[in-house]
This record gives C-alpha cells, structure tokens and sequence, in this order.
C-alpha cells in the first residue's frame, strides 16, 4: 500500500455514530436517551481488519476470470487446512487479502490467481469496483485504494487445487 495512504490508519475504525444519523432525530423522545441525545450516537462501532477482510474477500472471488486467491504457498497450506475437520473454513476467505482499517477509511491488498484467457486489467477492474462496493456498502468506510496483484494464472490442464470453487456462481 502507498505511504500516502496508510499513514492515518489504526488498527480497528472507530465511529461516534453521528455520521449516518438522518434528519436530527432529537425532538422524537422515543429515539432520546436518559442522557438527552440521541440513542444512535452513544457509543461507538469498531470494525476490525478481520471484517473488511472477509467481505473484500468474498467480493473479489465473485468475479469472473478469477481463479483463487493467494499466492501458490499460502493457497497450498490453505487446501491442508481447509481439509482438517476444523482447520479454519474463514481462514479460506481472507487468504489473499490483507486489509489496513482507519477510522474512516481502509485500504487493501488482494492477491489474486487469473484463469487463462482473461484479460488481467479488465478482470482487475471488475475486481476493485466489486470490492469497493462491497466493502463501502457493508461497512460505511471509504476505500481508498485496492492494490492487486496478479501472482498465477490458471492454465486448464492444470490440477485444480480449489474444487469446492467450481460450483459457485460469479458476477460477470
């Protein structure tokens, strides 16, 4: 990730809760608390890497033209794992990706696998504007950057280590 772009970042991002309030909402007794403001802005919401990982994960293997993600190592050791009664079934969503939260914004890493054929950049495309959406849809952070890198490409006659992904459907 560039240094301009992680250089505000925490570790988990934190909100007040005032920012996606609607229209003032304090006149409404119903909606005050004991303390006379709003409930909806008492406390805070924390949304940890781990999150934005899973959905930014999900998002990226919906697309066409993506095989895996991860790179070779990290996607043998996932298949081992993944095999184990209790290995780790999310441990499987995350491998690729690597996510840095702030408060109000997060940025990512993705390691993807290519099928053969594809074009990489439109693949990639699709890739960052599925992730975006779906990460700033789920989470109300704005990403901003998507970082891919393309480490294997998919040849047909190879042996496919992910056979559970087949069955899946993906957006085009």
């Amino acid at each position: 990730m560039s240094e301009s772009s992680t250089s505000n970042r925490s570790e988990n991002r934190t909100s007040g809760g005032a920012s996606g309030e609607q229209g003032g909402g304090g006149s409404d007794p119903a909606r005050r608390g004991p303390g006379g403001g709003p409930a909806g802005s008492r406390g805070r919401t924390t949304i940890a890497d781990g999150v934005v990982q899973k959905i930014a994960g999900m998002a990226a293997r919906d697309v066409v033209g993506v095989h895996a993600m991860g790179g070779g190592v990290a996607r043998t050791f996932g298949a081992v794992r993944d095999r184990v009664p209790g290995g780790g079934q999310s441990s499987s969503v995350t491998r690729g990706v690597k996510a840095e939260v702030g408060e109000v914004q997060t940025a990512l890493d993705l390691e993807i696998v290519i099928e053969y054929g594809v074009s990489i950049s439109d693949v990639a495309r699709s890739v960052r504007e599925n992730v975006v959406s779906a990460v700033e849809r789920m989470t109300g952070l704005e990403v901003v950057e998507v970082n891919i890198a393309v480490s294997d490409v998919k040849l047909p006659d190879e042996e496919d280590d992910d056979d559970n992904d087949q069955d899946r459907p993906r957006l085009q």
